[in-house]
């Protein structure tokens, strides 16, 4: 699918038991959405799913028809329950191969010890593209809109760097920050609202933050238009102030 207007969109799709057990903590997730922000795309969705092909068939085949692109992480190393490249040739409807180009890198690598567990990872779907992997091991894949890389987080970020070149992205989104210290979110609320009411085209949030005996909240105003965000920090300061709010301050220069 395109986009509609200017708003590129995103999903991010994780999957592996050891993230659902609570015994690997991802971060993938955080890196990626940081990553394809740069290119004006915006994450839109994520889901975490185990080792059951027919949930990561199901789950893929509904991102990818429903976003500009969907980034898997996990399950395309050698061992029996990395069985993402199947899933995701099977939500294709397509088969899988030994890729001659990861069977040279993974031959001179491993030599008369390349077996069949390290085979595995030699297999991409027939139609799909490698993503380089500069850290360590074999590449990952795309195929249509969807890429395929691997779980570990220094290897999945050095993939992502053979991927933005791929994307045909929107107007990157501008973010600017309010802080306001010693106040409640029950006392910002009301004035926050009636700027975010007032400019439906921006994302307008509250994050409080407890910290040295300190409290308040980073007001953080989001959107594709950098005359409208940053007048909208000066609007936002103003509301506050009205409200009796003291102390409301610009966290990023104005451009």
């Amino acid at each position: 699918m395109l986009a509609n207007g200017d708003r590129v969109t995103a999903a991010v799709l994780i999957i592996g038991d050891e993230i659902l057990s609570g015994r690997t903590q991802d971060t993938n997730l955080a890196a990626i959405a940081r990553y394809i922000g740069t290119y004006g795309v915006d994450l839109a969705e994520a889901r975490v799913v185990g080792d059951i092909p027919e949930e990561i068939i199901t789950t893929l085949n509904h991102l990818r028809g429903r976003y500009d692109y969907v980034f898997t992480t996990g399950g395309i190393g050698p061992t029996h329950d990395d069985i993402t490249a199947d899933c995701v040739a099977d939500a294709f409807g397509v088969k899988l191969y030994e890729h001659p180009e990861i069977m040279a890198l993974l031959t001179g690598r491993f030599g008369d010890q390349l077996n069949a567990a390290r085979r595995r990872m030699a297999r991409v779907p027939e139609g799909g593209t490698l993503i380089k992997n500069p850290v360590n091991g074999p590449p990952g894949f795309q195929i249509g809109n969807v890429f395929v890389m691997a779980g570990v987080p220094q290897i999945m970020r050095g993939m992502l760097e053979d991927i933005g070149w791929r994307l045909k992205g929107g107007a990157v989104v501008v973010s600017r920050t309010v802080r306001v210290e010693g106040t409640g979110e029950g006392t910002l609320a009301a004035p926050l609202e009636a700027v975010a009411k007032a400019h439906p085209a921006l994302s307008l949030g509250s994050y409080p933050f407890f910290s040295n005996e300190q409290y308040g909240s980073n007001l953080v105003i989001r959107g594709r238009d950098p005359i409208e965000v940053d007048a909208v920090v000066i609007e936002l300061i103003s509301a506050l102030e009205t409200a009796g709010v003291k102390g409301a301050v610009p966290v990023d220069p104005l451009g």
